[in-house]
């Protein structure tokens, strides 16, 4: 489905197709389909057969488009010199011209040249790519920092450091499915402005203020990418990798995971919010307070109802991905729920899976799901289809306790 959806944009846009085989690390750029089969530019994001990188708003992605366009006329020139002298050979010094050829063996004067010559064309694209790449690595002295976590299939962030220090969301595609379709099955909707690169929880950064990101994975390898800040970084399980951008320009760019990472690999879409430095401070203080309304009273029980209701909603948002609406699972690759003996099993042993993970496939919700959406989930899947285990309800007091 993934490599469908990539090869129609493909076959539609060729330009666009050599414009993203052209960018760093294979990086792509497609168009956006929209309402009543008009393509127009996606705001932040690709343009329309664009046939070079994105528009620049970082001084490291202007380096990268500068050192491209030297690298390009480099290789035209040598192009014209090489082509030229030898159908310049080929049409002036023909055996039908009474032209013969040379008897000489070895020449040290041409061993040399074209020695030395090569050599110092290599040494002058390979200083300025140098200067760039260990520009690219420099993350000291970040305003900011935010964990990215690459997980099948959306983004997890934690503000670290700096000015928004506590906040953490989920990010994931927002385009409906109407507009997507299924396999076999066209869309019901009319595609937006922003197919597929667009999200619930977009990144909110201030403008002019140096971020590092710090990338790592819950399950496989991701990359995250945005164009237009020249950044490419791959999320590795178990590995943390830095970079950094420093966006000059407000405004929303777009970019997405251009790891393949899975069935859904392009559903993973990247969006980041650059705002003034007082729309950040205004946006921080929201999101905090946002948060503190959603953080539930571990100390709370809830009846089994309440906890199946609201862990329906958690297991939707979540869960359902991987285990299925009707919790089958994806023979070979995710274990169903409906019947496992673990959901029917004891209770604890279910608690520490879903808070600490397993064999790199179930990823550790210990850090995104609070003690309440926890219970909530487990208690939901231990009371649903045929399951009906004997320890039917987890409060969050547990979870919190299972937590230490």
């Amino acid at each position: 489905m993934v490599f469908g959806e990539n090869m129609k944009y493909a076959k539609r846009f060729p330009s666009l197709m050599l414009s993203g085989l052209l960018m760093m690390s294979g990086v792509s750029s497609w168009a956006q389909e929209v309402v009543q089969n008009q393509v127009v530019d996606s705001k932040g994001g690709p343009a329309v057969r664009e046939m070079t990188f994105q528009q620049p708003v970082t001084q490291i992605a202007e380096q990268i488009y500068s050192i491209h366009n030297l690298m390009m006329g480099i290789c035209l020139v040598i192009f014209i010199a090489v082509f030229g002298v030898m159908f310049y050979s080929i049409l002036k010094h023909r055996k039908s011209l009474g032209h013969k050829p040379a008897t000489f063996h070895e020449s040290i004067t041409v061993e040399i040249a074209w020695t030395i010559v090569p050599f110092l064309i290599v040494i002058g694209m390979a200083l300025p790519a140098t200067k760039t790449v260990v520009a690219m690595k420099d993350t000291s002295n970040s305003d900011i920092t935010i964990k990215v976590t690459g997980m099948q299939w959306k983004w997890g962030y934690d503000y670290l450091k700096g000015e928004g220090e506590g906040i953490s969301f989920l990010s994931a595609l927002s385009t409906p499915r109407e507009q997507i379709g299924a396999p076999g099955k066209p869309p019901t909707e009319a595609r937006g402005e922003n197919y597929l690169i667009e999200v619930d929880n977009e990144v909110v950064v201030p403008v002019n203020k140096k971020i590092r990101i710090i990338t790592t994975a819950n399950d496989v390898i991701h990359s995250w990418t945005i164009q237009a800040f020249g950044l490419k970084q791959d999320a590795i399980p178990g590995f943390v990798r830095d970079t950094w951008f420093k966006a000059e320009k407000i405004g929303k760019y777009r970019g997405q995971c251009v790891e393949l990472c899975g069935k859904e690999h392009a559903f993973m879409p990247v969006v980041v919010n650059v705002v003034s430095e007082a729309d950040y401070s205004k946006w921080v203080d929201g999101k905090k307070k946002e948060m503190a309304a959603l953080a539930d009273d571990p100390s709370k029980v809830w009846t089994v109802d309440e906890l199946k209701q609201r862990g329906e909603k958690v297991y939707a948002a979540n869960c359902v991905t991987c285990h299925q609406a009707n919790g089958k699972g994806v023979p070979g690759a995710f274990p169903a729920l409906d019947g496992s003996a673990v959901v029917l099993g004891p209770k604890a042993d279910q608690e520490a899976i879903v808070l600490n993970g397993k064999n790199n496939k179930m990823p550790s919700w210990k850090s995104v799901l609070s003690d309440t959406e926890i219970a909530a989930v487990i208690t939901y899947t231990r009371n649903n289809w045929s399951n009906k285990a004997q320890e039917n309800i987890v409060q969050p007091a547990e979870v919190l306790a299972a937590r230490k």
